[in-house]
């Protein structure tokens, strides 16, 4: 049985009433009670529609100007034409209103036109809109001060950048002139940028180019409980656990002991005996929200170290809160790394990423001289700033863990419904549900979503995979 392309592919999504009927196999036609619900549910905001441009000459602008890798990764029939948001909401042109439950690919953190960032914003905007990080101002240092606040010693030293890929090049940078060594691993089915160097780390063949990119990186054996070939019932550090049988004994896990002996196998056979650096998600998010044995990152950061390298946490997905338990990802995983990467919810979708690490780290960064333009842009720091505010002010990572607990365990049951949904996993909004045999189902919404809108969507899920499996 193949399920071809349920929903949409994991590198885009915003799950709404309006895309959903043509999510499994264009064959679902939803029933108007559910529209009804997004459309009726309560919200305090007043959308407009637009007036200009037609639809027709808005598809030929977009098939004409925009490259065609972006155009094709959505596989709409027809385009969604997003013109407003609000929180955990968006309307298209014509005024009909969308939950989103993939913010812009797990970048909206705290929710679309906060009224809090969007006050902070346009208070900046009056004042100040740019200058650069060769200057002091205030905007920039107070932000870093709050930002390193939310880190355990010894990180503390931060570089602002404009994206994601940005950050993790210049951790790659770091590390191998802290170092003095050049070889990079990373796991596959990772995604850590597109960029020529970022491209090495990232093991995701949907992304690769034949072209020479990433010199000096190799990937190793994922530690996927579900789909690798080993996994038991109790590896992971979620409310769901795999369908896998286990006969481990308690605090035993067969399954991280084999995957760490295949970093073992990669350390031994594919690169120097000296490394730079182990770029890792604390869960991966491209990748399918895979989440790892419990200790496995404690003992690769081990190995790591032993063979001379740092060890980078890529929080860009999994950072501020999104995980519940934690601000960070990585401390779920009871370590502490040498450099952390993170974009996306740092900025609330304005363009923003940063590098936090060690004072040691930084001081041999000293050896050439390093300038962004636009990194610590005082527009960037405001918002990043009110973003930080609002997490705590709106208790925004609670909800994460509240809604995200409830969401995962009624997505479960559906696991245990329909033979076509293989795993459900994921910590906080952080959530996968594995489609057998194709792509997941990555749900990253807005973390300021609530019950009501979680039993919204397990509803009509419920109904489009019923749907589909009644139809087949």
């Amino acid at each position: 049985m193949v399920v071809n392309q349920l929903f949409f592919p994991s590198s885009s999504f915003v799950f709404t009433l309006q895309l959903i009927y043509r999510s499994i196999m264009s064959e679902i036609s939803l029933q108007a009670y559910l529209y009804r619900r997004a459309r009726d549910a309560p919200v305090q905001f007043q959308s407009r529609k637009i007036h200009g441009k037609s639809r027709l000459l808005l598809v030929h602008l977009a098939l004409h100007y925009v490259i065609a890798s972006v155009i094709i990764v959505t596989y709409y029939k027809k385009p969604v034409f997003i013109h407003q948001g609000y929180m955990q909401w968006l309307w298209d042109v014509d005024g009909r209103r969308y939950l989103d439950l993939f913010a812009g690919v797990a970048t909206v953190s705290v929710g679309h036109c906060h009224p809090k960032v969007t006050a902070a914003a346009e208070q900046q905007l009056k004042k100040l809109w740019h200058t650069t990080n060769i200057y002091v101002y205030p905007t920039l240092h107070e932000y870093c001060e709050k930002l390193a606040s939310h880190f355990p010693d010894p990180l503390k030293v931060i570089y602002l950048t404009n994206s994601g890929s940005e950050a993790n090049d210049l951790a790659i940078l770091m590390a191998r002139l802290h170092t003095g060594n050049y070889d990079i691993i990373s796991l596959r089915g990772s995604y850590h940028g597109g960029s020529p160097q970022t491209i090495g780390l990232t093991s995701n063949a949907a992304y690769k180019y034949p072209v020479a990119s990433g010199f000096g990186c190799t990937n190793t054996m994922c530690p996927d409980v579900f789909r690798g070939p080993w996994g038991g019932s109790h590896c992971r550090d979620s409310p769901v656990q795999t369908i896998r049988e286990c006969t481990c004994a308690q605090g035993h896990c067969m399954a991280n002991q084999q995957y760490i002996a295949q970093l073992k196998e990669t350390f031994a056979t594919s690169v120097p005996n000296k490394i730079a650096a182990f770029f890792g998600e604390p869960i991966q998010g491209v990748g399918g929200a895979v989440q790892y044995p419990k200790n496995y990152l404690k003992e690769a950061y081990k190995l790591v170290r032993e063979q001379g390298g740092i060890c980078v946490a890529d929080e860009v997905q999994t950072g501020f809160g999104r995980t519940g338990s934690h601000f960070w990802g990585f401390q779920g995983h009871d370590v502490i790394p040498d450099m952390v990467t993170m974009a996306k919810g740092i900025g609330n979708g304005f363009p923003m990423g940063a590098v936090v690490t060690t004072p040691e780290i930084a001081a041999s960064f000293s050896k050439g001289l390093h300038f962004n333009t636009f990194g610590g842009n005082p527009l960037a720091c405001a918002v990043a700033s009110s973003v930080l505010d609002t997490i705590r002010e709106d208790d925004t990572q609670q909800n994460s863990l509240r809604v995200g607990t409830y969401l995962i365990t009624e997505l479960a049951k559906l696991r245990d419904k329909y033979e076509i949904i293989g795993d459900v996993r994921g910590k906080g909004l952080q959530i996968g549900v594995e489609m057998v045999r194709d792509k997941t189902f990555r749900i990253k919404p807005p973390m300021c979503i609530t019950k009501e809108d979680a039993d919204f969507f397990v509803a009509v899920f419920d109904k489009s995979v019923r749907n589909y499996m009644e139809k087949r």
